[in-house]
């Protein structure tokens, strides 16, 4: 296995030995590291085998839910990732396998594992005026899951769901762009060897920062010079690749113009904004808007004579159905955690970011902006009950420390850096785009399909559009769909009956 330096453990062991009192001390370092390393117990995995009907087939498959360890160049345990594979039975070598993880950082996969992908899904309300409230709920056979096509494989990062770091690792390790770039190519090739599908078709899925994770392990992968893996596919569903284009901050001039369709879209599904249009119509308008008017006007600034100002802050509002007086006050500049706020002010409302269909009542109506996020507490609570229940029972998991579906402390911890420690490097916007680029130019049967949320407020499907188009990312290569939800499309029924009917054109290289 390669890995970087900072993963061979405690640095004590390999200081210089200046002196008696030093030799013992790294000694005493290096002993006290191989005890914690022998300390960690054997990886343990739960077996079960189950039946369904998935697609026009009924299928057998087996659940293989545990632990792989990664180790460090000396051997040493460092990590412990949990992923729960779903495996045909007797479906050979070359079965395709799909490898899916969702983002954060410090998400765990249960997102696209029972909304998605897996066999069995979480029915949540899919009126965005409903929430999914308190137990009980309901958990489904998934028939539209593609298990029929591909095995499942749905991995946790570390710190996430069960995955931890172990012996000589620290969590840390693992919480940055090339720590958690290497541990997910690293399992990924331990699962590809143990299971002996190297010769199978290979694909990732990743949501929101698990489209840059898939990304960076997608080009890890390709241009490895020591045991390169050609996939067949990536699934970016909900794009993050560009942060500039999906982090709406004041002097961030891109991000006014990357959100802006989506503000029209929500002022749209809330009848704020254009009556009578349709709802494509009206969406390809804002982008040109956006595009074309909207971008120059922000770059002349006060440059902008007062005509051309007005001319502009109209068409704002025509978009938005935001008062041309705050428009105007905003100079016009919308950030969209204060739209969410704005649009629905009149009534007491602010709409989700998550899902701009979303909305919530709060008890401050005068704040700037939201305190919650409809969409996330709309169905968070029944996803959480559900997949602690359905792993316990009906795959038997038994672990004794709690399954962490969000961990805030990676997110809070997580390094963003793109240089190695001791460099300098000056903070950017991150941006994985041209990676995405060249492991397609290295490998031209590389497939990708990137499915848009149109009420998405956290990753903005025109973010996605202008990504894709500047950053010589062959574009036969990419398809690009569009779906009437938020984030999480899934959790939508319209949506999720097209977007599976979408993942499954994928799968069989029809999707267009």
């Amino acid at each position: 296995m390669q890995v970087r330096s900072f993963w061979r453990g405690v640095t004590a062991a390999i200081c210089v030995f200046g002196s008696l009192g030093s030799m013992a001390h790294a000694q005493a370092d290096e002993a006290q590291e191989k005890a914690a390393s022998a300390e960690v117990a054997d990886p343990v995995m739960f077996v079960s085998e189950h039946t369904g009907r998935f697609g026009s087939e009924r299928i057998r498959y087996r659940v293989e839910a545990g632990e792989t360890y990664l180790r460090n160049d000396e051997g040493e345990p460092i990590a412990s990732i949990f992923a729960f594979s779903y495996i045909r039975e007797d479906a050979g070598e070359n079965r395709p396998v799909t490898f899916v993880f969702n983002g954060g950082p410090g998400s765990a996969s249960i997102w696209l594992h029972m909304g998605m992908f897996g066999p069995k899904r979480v029915v949540v309300a899919s009126d965005a005026d409903e929430d999914d409230g308190a137990a009980p709920y309901v958990l489904t056979d998934h028939a539209e899951s593609p298990l029929d096509v591909t095995d499942l494989v749905f991995i946790d990062p570390v710190g996430t769901g069960y995955s931890r770091a172990i012996g000589a690792g620290e969590s840390t390790d693992f919480w940055s762009q090339s720590g958690d770039t290497e541990s997910i190519a690293e399992f990924i090739r331990l699962w590809i060897d143990q299971h002996n599908r190297w010769n199978a078709p290979k694909y990732l899925a990743g949501e929101s920062f698990g489209t840059m994770r898939a990304v960076q392990v997608a080009h890890e992968l390709t241009t490895s010079r020591t045991n390169s893996i050609a996939l067949n596919g990536l699934a970016l569903i909900s794009n993050a690749l560009d942060y500039e284009g999906s982090t709406p901050v004041h002097d961030n001039f891109y991000s006014y113009v990357s959100y802006f369709p989506s503000l029209a879209a929500t002022s749209h599904y809330f009848g704020k904004a254009g009556e009578g249009v349709p709802l494509s119509t009206f969406i390809d308008e804002a982008r040109t808007f956006a595009r074309d008017v909207y971008a120059p006007a922000l770059l002349k600034g006060t440059g902008l004579t007062e005509q051309e100002r007005a001319a502009i802050v109209e068409r704002m509002a025509y978009f938005t159905g935001l008062d041309t007086a705050y428009i105007d006050r905003s100079d016009l500049r919308i950030l969209t955690g204060r739209y969410r706020k704005e649009l629905l002010r009149d009534q007491g409302l602010a709409v989700g970011a998550l899902d701009g269909r979303y909305f919530v009542d709060e008890a401050d109506d005068v704040a700037e902006r939201p305190r919650l996020d409809p969409a996330g507490t709309g169905f968070g609570a029944a996803y959480t009950a559900l997949f602690n229940q359905y792993i316990n029972t009906t795959l038997g998991v038994d672990i004794d420390r709690p399954y962490r579906v969000s961990n805030g402390e990676v997110g809070s911890n997580w390094s963003y850096r793109t240089a190695p420690e001791g460099q300098s490097w000056e903070p950017s916007y991150v941006n994985v785009a041209r990676k995405l680029s060249t492991a397609m130019r290295h490998n031209k049967d590389l497939d990708v399909w990137v499915a848009n949320g149109i009420y998405d407020l956290i990753t903005p499907f025109f973010d996605a559009e202008m990504t894709f188009a500047r950053h010589g990312i062959p574009a036969d290569g990419v398809v690009m769909t569009y779906y009437e939800a938020g984030h999480m499309m899934y959790v939508h029924e319209p949506s999720r009956i097209a977007i599976m009917d979408d993942l499954r054109a994928f799968y069989a290289g029809e999707l267009n």
